[in-house]
């Protein structure tokens, strides 16, 4: 494996939390990308699992704060470099960036969206969803038992806004699946800039527009598992 660079986490556990997300991402996307930005001592991660439509953040801490990288390789390559018991990663060597590497969030202006559900709340949506995607689905009679009709079924339910924040339940459900609300006492903040709407705990954020930009396509939403 080519390297470009190491990577020295501030504490073991960050190499642990960020093999535990790659493993995640990679159940997704076997040959997931992830792109990889670090910068006075701070390491972000971006992987875009496929059907969310969202982007999922990763954030560690690194030893070497005068470290700068900005570069987009093989999530299944990253893993494999990851010594947990040792708190480093080699990081591989680049490949071919997909589209929605182009076009990451912004790093400021961000600002706080009001009356944001707790994640107790989040979670029990996530759940609600996924049983009425599958009472609908049972429902359906044998001749429209069909991909297209599930497309449907699932880009309605999970195309609906949470409370008042604008952010689709997609998104949340993203962010349970990739293990961002671990808990339901799990901290929560909605967060807005420009067309981006961004989900954030302390475990990862999940990222949208909320329209895509020109050129990048979009794919169904996720049917509820």
């Amino acid at each position: 494996m080519s390297v470009l660079a190491p990577l020295h986490f501030a504490d073991a556990r960050e190499a642990a939390d960020l093999a535990g997300f790659l493993r995640r991402l990679l159940r997704y996307d076997r040959a997931a990308a992830v792109r990889l930005q670090a910068g006075g001592g701070a390491l972000a991660v971006f992987g875009r699992p496929p059907s969310f439509e969202v982007l999922a953040i990763r954030t560690a801490r690194l030893v070497d704060e005068a470290l700068v990288l900005d570069v987009t390789v093989s999530a299944g390559e990253l893993l494999e470099g990851v010594e947990e018991s040792a708190g480093k990663a080699v990081v591989p060597a680049a490949v071919t960036g997909p589209p929605w590497a182009g076009v990451l969030p912004p790093r400021g202006g961000w600002r706080a969206v009001e009356d944001v559900p707790s994640g107790a709340a989040l979670r029990a949506a996530v759940a609600a969803a996924v049983a009425e995607f599958r009472a609908r689905d049972e429902a359906l009679p044998e001749e429209r038992r069909t991909r297209e009709e599930r497309d449907r079924i699932g880009r309605e339910i999970w195309s609906r806004t949470v409370g008042t924040t604008g952010l689709p339940l997609r998104a949340v459900h993203a962010a349970q699946s990739l293990g961002f609300l671990p808990s339901p006492d799990v901290s929560v903040t909605v967060l807005a800039a420009g067309p981006w709407l961004r989900l954030r705990t302390p475990y990862g954020s999940i990222a949208l527009r909320t329209a895509p930009p020109l050129g990048l396509t979009v794919t169904p939403a996720p049917a509820a598992s």
